[in-house]
C-alpha cells in the first residue's frame, strides 16, 4: 500500500478550466483532461488529509464501468492516461498523473445529479421514516432501514458547486433542464443502476444507491463524470447483508462517521484525517476495486 504521504492534493498541470472537490479539469477544446486527486470530501467539506491511491481507484474503476455500458448508455470515456496512452494528449503530463488521469469527450453538463436508490439508507431513511416518502414518492408502510426497495426510484438533486446539494422532485428537475433531457436522465438513471447492481452483486457487493452525472453531446444526453466508485456510490458488502439497521460501508463511510464524531460542526474548518482513518478508507477502495474487477489496482 503506498504511504500516507504518497498523496496527490494538487495537480501539476498550468491552468485548469475548473476545480472541483476531487478532480481537476484541463480544456483540450473537444476533449477534456479529468484528473482525479486523492482530495476527499464528507458531509460537503473538502478535508486537507489526502487518501492513497483514491484518484487511481476512481479513474481506474469508472474506465471499468464506462466501457461495460457503452453499448446501452452512450458516455464520454475515451481512454485512461498511462504509458500506453499519453500519445493521445497534445503534450506530455508528469507520470505521477499516469492512472489517475482519464481523456473524455467534451459534453455540455447538465446541471442536476441524478440518484438512483435500491435500498432504504441514507437521507432516505430519515425522510421515510419522517413522512413516508422519499422526494416525494410514497413507499410501503413498514420499511426497515436498509430493506430493498419494490423497484429501484429516481430521486435527482441540484448540484451545488459549495455547500449542501437539494433534493428536488421530478417536475422540479423538468423546469431545471427540459422534459427531453429529464426523461433521458431519469431512464439512463435507473437502466444503469439496475445493470449495475445485477454485475455487483454477483461480485459480492450490493450497490444501495448511487448518482450519475449527464450532458449533451452531438443531441443526445450522455454519461459523464464518474461511475459507480466509492465516491459516488454505497456499497455493502453482500454476506453482511442485515436488513433492520445501519450496515457496513465500503466507501468513505469511515470518514463521515469520524468527522460527526469529533466534535466538528459546519461552517467550521475541517480537522486533518487520523492515520487509522486514512489507513481504513483506502483499504476499502482498494477492496472495491478488487472485488468488482478481479483485479488488483495496476501500478500507475
Amino acid at each position: 500500500m503506498a504511504a500516507e504521504t504518497d498523496v496527490l492534493l494538487e495537480s501539476p498541470l498550468p491552468n485548469p478550466t475548473h476545480r472541483g472537490k476531487v478532480r481537476d479539469i484541463y480544456d483540450l477544446g473537444d476533449q477534456l483532461l479529468i484528473v482525479a486527486t486523492d482530495r476527499v470530501s464528507a458531509l460537503d467539506v473538502v478535508l486537507p488529509t489526502g487518501i492513497p491511491r483514491k484518484g487511481e481507484v476512481l479513474t481506474r474503476l469508472s474506465a471499468w464501468w464506462f466501457e461495460r455500458v457503452a453499448a446501452v448508455v452512450p458516455n464520454h470515456f475515451i481512454a485512461v492516461v498511462d504509458r500506453s496512452t499519453s500519445h493521445l494528449l497534445p503534450f506530455e503530463i508528469p507520470t505521477a498523473l499516469f492512472g489517475r488521469s482519464m481523456l473524455v469527450w467534451k459534453a455540455r453538463r447538465l446541471e442536476a445529479e441524478c440518484i438512483a436508490r435500491g435500498y432504504l439508507a441514507g437521507s432516505a431513511w430519515k425522510e421515510y421514516r419522517e413522512t413516508g416518502r422519499v422526494c416525494g414518492i410514497p413507499l410501503p408502510e413498514g420499511l426497515r432501514e436498509a430493506d430493498r426497495l419494490p423497484e429501484t426510484i429516481f430521486t435527482p438533486s441540484t448540484k451545488s458547486a459549495e455547500g449542501h446539494d437539494r433534493n428536488i422532485t421530478y417536475e422540479e428537475l423538468e423546469l431545471l433542464v427540459g422534459p427531453e433531457a429529464a426523461n433521458a436522465m431519469r431512464r439512463r438513471t435507473i437502466a444503469l443502476y439496475d445493470y449495475a447492481h445485477q454485475v455487483a452483486f454477483e461480485r459480492g457487493i450490493i450497490i444501495a444507491d448511487t448518482k450519475f452525472e449527464f450532458g449533451w453531446r452531438d443531441d443526445e444526453v450522455i454519461l459523464i463524470d464518474e461511475a459507480l466508485t466509492p465516491d459516488s456510490s454505497r456499497f455493502w458488502l453482500a454476506s453482511e447483508y442485515r436488513p433492520g439497521g445501519p450496515q457496513p460501508s465500503l466507501d468513505k463511510q469511515p470518514i463521515r462517521d469520524w468527522l460527526a464524531a469529533s466534535g466538528w460542526r459546519d461552517g467550521e474548518p475541517p480537522p486533518p484525517l487520523p492515520p487509522e482513518i486514512v489507513r481504513a478508507t483506502t483499504e476499502r477502495y482498494l477492496l472495491v476495486y478488487r472485488m468488482l474487477t478481479g483485479e488488483e489496482l495496476p501500478d500507475p
